[in-house]
Order: structure tokens, then C-alpha cells, then sequence
């Protein structure tokens, strides 16, 4: 098989809507019921789309932005957008409405898909600083009077006029005319370290990188995804959306993050694209019920999860099992290990895992329930993935070893370096930035790391290693998951470069606090009150002491603020 056997995003869509025809290709909640399209269907909604694009006047190289939660709509509109031969441009829809404003003017944006209402009101706010957009298309309908030009999905696609084979011909035309080098979409970073960069990826960029990771993955046909990540996020549009239909897979919908529990057991998913947050919480919850038990019924937890751990390691690492693991594997999966396995369906195959550094203790706790986590390791820059662990090449602790023709290299520093096939164009409109990113045709990751037999292992962000005042080198992201392993503690950010010690920002699991609090019979107005009472800061501290134990003496906490809500862009 050809490395990337398409042109385009396109002409991928075309060739399996032409091969699959009526299977299978999204399925999503609308008006309380599952509503499904096939691939055929799939490819005719995106033409719609993209014909009533160009009765606008959009032509290729236009930009096109996307300012929607997750939805059907979203992926018809990125597929009209980029059958037009235009550029897709996608806003988180978590972006405040300045942020919203710099991606549409940076990007030069003529059009806007939106979800609905909440939406528009943030473009509302900036109307007068956004003179470019033309146009804004929403998948929602309105009522009331719109202050931006504004018209419905509905409208735009006339989806009850049925595509002509003139106007078939025409689109095929536009498709065939698409260069595999050429843009087909700008992400904007979160610009957390100052002002958002335009990452540009080509459409050969993001095909690489599906076909690669399905090679790498053994991924099959007819699997079910169910996503759930933002698709404005590069880790869910490759590896949760173009992955699955260049491999022939469904993608299935969940109604929010909220209800993934349920949604897991309604669409049985095979794969999942996760992020660790979600393995945290899961993690967290089952120890909950852990500690509920008798002290016999825990002690018996312990005995199978390492019965798990050693058959894990001798059946995936060195690939021999003997007959009595095997056997006590069996006895430990039927009395434990398949009920904490319902909760994720049936067919539950792996869940990959990127976005941020998932601990290793928590990852090697979900392989010995059964639950395969393949953790990988890339960038908005590379189209993400540059590399991760598979069945047949395993090493907990790494991010796995590098797709085909992906070449790592640490520099001097201890940054990784890194070239291949899905390293980006540059940044848009940013010259400076993009010679900056690369030394000698190598991108710099402005991740440390090494590489062991292979396999790429990550110590820390180049930006975030603490050098203390005592001239100490620490690296904060052991320590922050350390802290997040706590069940009282939900996020955690550890801080002290040039500082004679470490402090931390921890977020409370505020299900756990509440509970605390009507323990202890607290008396409080709100969350700001709650997280600074005497009892809640003393519980804390014995939290923190615990973490502080596992640590070398320069590493440990000396301070910490407990804050009353979650860590978010939004709130800077």
C-alpha cells in the first residue's frame, strides 16, 4: 500500500464514500434519538456545502473558521470547506471573545461556522473589530434579529435540492485540482506563553499521519470511535475524525465529556482517543470504591492487580507467559477484572493516549484490568503524532517508538529534535517564528527527553524545568501527577523557578471537598470560603506531607493555595 495513497482529505472522503457506499460512517444524537449517516451520505452533505461555498464566492485558499463545541455539523462543515478547496480555520469554543477575534483577524477568516447562540454572542461583542467577516453560518436556527450577516446551516447547503451531476462534475473538478503540499488548515496554539501562533498543516501533512498511526496501531476497518475530545484540537481531528474514515470506522458522537460513562455503554466503542485527564478520574474513582471495602476484599484488590502487573509484563514485554500466571490471570479476570471492565462496553479494544504525560502507574493499572492504553507523543506542530507504544512494542514509562519515516535526535540541551513527513509548513504569517522553530531542517519539540532502545521517553517541557535558587534542576510533572493521584486533589501546578522552594496550586476534587465539609459539619457562603477554612487547609496539608514523603527534600512542597474552580483558558 502506498504511505499516503490520497491527494487530499477530500479525495480520501470520495474514494471511501465510493467504496463503502452505505456503511457506516457517523452516528449522533439528535433530539434524544441516534441518528446515523453512511459514507455516501457523509461525502453528498460535505458537496452541499462546499456548492453552496462557492455560489458565496469562497475559492480555494480561502480561510474558513470554525467556532462550534463538538457535533456532526462540524465535521460536515471542515468537509465542505475543504471540498471548496478552502482552508479550514477552527476556534476552540471555549476561546474568549478576544481570542476569537485574534484567529479571525490573524487568519484573515471571510466566514464563520458557528454551533448556536452562546456563540454568536461572542462575535457579537467584537463585531466591529472583525471587518473581514463576511458572513456567519450557524448550525443552530435563530430567532430574533441578527446584528452580523447570518444565515443557517440549512440555508447554505439547500440541502433539499439535490446535488446535479453538473454540479458534481464541478466539485470532482475542484477535488482533483488540490496539491497534497497545499494548506488545508491553520490551528491557532493557546498561546499560553504569549500571543497565539498560526500552525499550518497540508493536507499530505495530516494523511501521513492518519495512514501512519494506522499501519502502527493495526487499526481495522468497521471499528467504532467515540469521540469526545474538541475537534478543534489537533489530537481528535487527526486520530478521532480523518483517522477513522481513512480506515473505514464509524465515529460515534458523545452527548458531552459529562456523560461519556453512559454513552460508552450505549455505542460499545472499540477505540477511544483519550486524553489523561479522563484515566485520572477514572483511576480515582475506582480506589474510591477500593477503600470502601473490607480490609480482606482490599487486600484481595492488591493480590489480583499484581497478578495483572506480571502477566502484562511477561505476555507484552517479554512475550512469555507461563502456564500458572496465565492461569491465576484468568481466575483474577473473571472475579475482578471484567466488572471494572463493563463500565467501557464490551469491545473495548485501547484507548490511545496524547495531549499531555499520562502516569505511568495509572497507565499500568489500566493494562492489568484489561484496558490498554497505547500512549503516543506528538504536536499541533507535527499533525500530532510523531510516535507511540503498540501491542507488539511496549515500554511503560515512554511514549513509544517513532512512526515510519519519523527520525528523533536529542540536541545538546536535551531537547528533542524531530523531522518526518508530518512536520508542519510553518506559522502563518510569522516568518520569524517559524526559522525559530527549527535548527538544521530538525523541528524543536521544546520537549527534554531521551531515547532508549528505541523507544522516545519525555522528562519535562524545555519552559517548564525549575531551577531553583539552589541551583537544583527539578522537572514538575512527576511531582503535579503525584499530587493528582490524590482523590481530594483534581488538578495541580507546581511552581518555583529561581525560588528558594516549590509551591503548588492544587484544585480540589470538589465532589470529595463537599463531602469533607458536611463531614466536619463546615459552615460556608461559597467555594472561595470553603477552600480557605482551617479544617480544609489542614486536610491538605496532611495531603501534601503524604506526596512531600515520596520526594527528594529539594523537590517537596513548602507552600500551597487551594483554588475554588478548575484551571482554564477562559480564566487565563
Amino acid at each position: 500500500m502506498e504511505k499516503v495513497p490520497f491527494r487530499s482529505i477530500p479525495d480520501l472522503l470520495r474514494h471511501q464514500a465510493n467504496r463503502l457506499d452505505a456503511k457506516l460512517a457517523v452516528k449522533y444524537r439528535k433530539q434524544g434519538n441516534w441518528v446515523t449517516l453512511s459514507y455516501s451520505q457523509l461525502f453528498n452533505r460535505a458537496l452541499i456545502v462546499a456548492r453552496g461555498l462557492r455560489k458565496l464566492g469562497v475559492k480555494p485558499g480561502d480561510k474558513i473558521a470554525i467556532l462550534s463545541e463538538n457535533r456532526v455539523g462540524w465535521v460536515i462543515a471542515d468537509l465542505g470547506i475543504l471540498c471548496a478547496g478552502a482552508v479550514t480555520v477552527p476556534a476552540y469554543a471555549t476561546n474568549t471573545p478576544e481570542q476569537v477575534e485574534y484567529t479571525l483577524n490573524h487568519s484573515d477568516a471571510r466566514i464563520v461556522f458557528i454551533s448556536g447562540k452562546a456563540q454568536y454572542r461572542k462575535l457579537i461583542k467584537i463585531k466591529d473589530a472583525i471587518p473581514m467577516v463576511q458572513l456567519v453560518v450557524s448550525f443552530e436556527r435563530f430567532l430574533g434579529e441578527p446584528s452580523l450577516p447570518l444565515t443557517t446551516f440549512y440555508q447554505l447547503s439547500e440541502i433539499d435540492d439535490p446535488i446535479t451531476e453538473q454540479e458534481r462534475e464541478e466539485l470532482s473538478a475542484v477535488i482533483d485540482a488540490i496539491d497534497p503540499e497545499s494548506l488545508m488548515t491553520i490551528i491557532y496554539t493557546s498561546g499560553t506563553t504569549g500571543i497565539p501562533k498560526g500552525v499550518m498543516l497540508s493536507h499530505r501533512n495530516m494523511l501521513f499521519d492518519a495512514f501512519a498511526t494506522i499501519r502502527k496501531a493495526s487499526v481495522q476497518e468497521g471499528e467504532v470511535f467515540l469521540s469526545f475530545l474538541p475537534l478543534s484540537h489537533v489530537l481528535e481531528r487527526c486520530t478521532g475524525y480523518y483517522l477513522p474514515i481513512a480506515s473505514g470506522a464509524m465515529i460515534a458522537f458523545a452527548d458531552s465529556i459529562e456523560k461519556i460513562a453512559e454513552n460508552m455503554l450505549e455505542i460499545q466503542p472499540t477505540i477511544m482517543v483519550c486524553v489523561p485527564r479522563l484515566f485520572e478520574k477514572i483511576h480515582s474513582r475506582i480506589y474510591e470504591h477500593v477503600h470502601q471495602l473490607s480490609l480482606y476484599k482490599r487486600k484481595l484488590f492488591r493480590n489480583v492487580l499484581s497478578v495483572g502487573r506480571r502477566y502484562v509484563h511477561a505476555r507484552y514485554i517479554d512475550k512469555k507467559v507461563s502456564l500458572w500466571l496465565a492461569l491465576q490471570h484468568a481466575v483474577a479476570d473473571r472475579l475482578v477484572f471484567s466488572k471494572l471492565r463493563q463500565r467501557f462496553g464490551s469491545n473495548l479494544k485501547f484507548c490511545s493516549s496524547g495531549g499531555a504525560p499520562l502516569d505511568r502507574e495509572i497507565n499500568e493499572f489500566f493494562w492489568s484490568i484489561g484496558v490498554p492504553i497505547l500512549e503516543g507523543y506528538g504536536l499541533t506542530e507535527t499533525s500530532p503524532v510523531l510516535c507511540n507504544n503498540t501491542f507488539e512494542q511496549l515500554r511503560f514509562g515512554s511514549v513509544g517508538t517513532p512512526l515510519e519515516e519519523t527520525e528523533f535526535r536529542v540536541a545538546q540541551d536535551g531537547e528533542l529534535l524531530v523531522r518526518g513527513p508530518q512536520v508542519m509548513l510553518g506559522y502563518y504569517k510569522d516568518q520569524a517564528a517559524t526559522t525559530e522553530a527549527f535548527s538544521d531542517g530538525w523541528l524543536k519539540t521544546g520537549d527534554i527527553g531521551r531515547i532508549e532502545s528505541g523507544f522516545v521517553v519525555i522528562t519535562d517541557r524545555k519552559k517548564d524545568l525549575i531551577v531553583t535558587a539552589g541551583g537544583k534542576n527539578i522537572a514538575p510533572q512527576p511531582i503535579e501527577n503525584l499530587l493528582k493521584r490524590d482523590k481530594y486533589i483534581s488538578q495541580a501546578y507546581v511552581y518555583g523557578d529561581k525560588k528558594p522552594y516549590l509551591t503548588a496550586l492544587l484544585v480540589p476534587t470538589m465532589e470529595k471537598l463537599l463531602e469533607f465539609a458536611q463531614e466536619k459539619k463546615i459552615v460556608y457562603t461559597d467555594l472561595e470560603d470553603l477552600v480557605v477554612h482551617e479544617p480544609v487547609l489542614e486536610l491538605y496539608r496532611q495531603r501534601v506531607e503524604a506526596v512531600n514523603a515520596e520526594l527528594a527534600h529539594y523537590e517537596t512542597i513548602k507552600h500551597f493555595v487551594l483554588l475554588p474552580r478548575d484551571f482554564t483558558l477562559g480564566a487565563g
